[in-house]
């Protein structure tokens, strides 16, 4: 369990940092790139997408090497655990989707928990980032209503 507890703390860090990684490019470097204004917002999506699918293959493969060599338990309801069930329970814990079909068993239980929590957060910082852009880049498009 304390190795559990351990990769847990340093996957929210390593999420994060990403994340904010992700968010502060996009932050800094879009705005002066040439192209219109509103497409930049597809950028934006594109840019947190993707930052949210490499967090997600994050946790996938640490539950994964959790699973096969650290022995911290399995999920349950795949015939063949394999690296593809991880980042499917990966992906659908960190959207706190949860379709159940999957079921961790063992200590793996808290990094499943905590994938829930850190993909809300995540998510709710994109959202939030997104929200800002539209602000930001609708208002300077040429056209656009000044006030």
């Amino acid at each position: 369990m304390p190795l559990v507890i351990f990769l847990c703390c340093l996957l929210v860090i390593a999420t994060t940092v990403l994340h904010y990684e992700v968010l502060r490019s996009l932050n800094t470097w879009l705005p002066s790139f040439q192209m219109p204004e509103r497409a930049k917002l597809v950028v934006v999506i594109l840019a947190a997408f993707v930052a949210h699918a490499a967090e997600m293959a994050i946790y996938g493969a640490t539950l994964y090497a959790l699973v096969i060599w650290g022995g911290v338990g399995t999920l349950q309801g795949t015939p063949d655990f394999s690296l593809m069930a991880c980042m499917y329970f990966s992906a659908e814990t960190y959207t706190s989707l949860g379709f159940g079909d999957l079921t961790p068993v063992g200590p793996i239980r808290l990094l499943a928990a905590v994938e829930a929590l850190n993909g809300l957060l995540l998510i709710g910082w994109s959202a939030s980032f997104t929200y800002i852009s539209m602000e930001r880049f609708w208002r300077d498009a040429p056209g656009a209503p000044k006030g």
